[in-house]
């Protein structure tokens, strides 16, 4: 399954896998859409092997669910692809970012 979710005391974790595009996006809503606005996410990218702008833009999408703070999304383990993709976007502004 490319994208579980998986809740906790602290907050929601979403593990992706694969290819995080277009074709992700009813699943990656799904991972957040039924948590209570304001809820706070960990994105694991560690598995994820290519990133393109419209996973970008689901990404600013939880993060507005999340409370639109750059402390309520966290993103983690990103290859180094995905993460040289995240600095492009200046992302580093919009979240906080945890490198594997």
């Amino acid at each position: 399954m490319p994208i579980t979710s998986t809740a906790g005391s602290t907050g929601v974790s979403i593990l992706i896998s694969g290819r995080f595009d277009f074709n992700q996006n009813e699943a990656f809503r799904k991972a957040y859409e039924s948590h209570p606005v304001g809820t706070s996410f960990v994105v694991d990218l560690a598995r994820v092997q290519y990133v393109d702008s419209s996973a970008l833009g689901m990404l600013l999408l939880l993060r507005k669910h999340a409370g639109n703070t750059r402390e309520g999304v966290t993103l983690t383990n990103g290859s180094k692809d995905v993460m040289r993709v995240l600095e492009i976007a200046r992302f580093d502004q919009m979240f906080r970012i945890l490198s594997a």
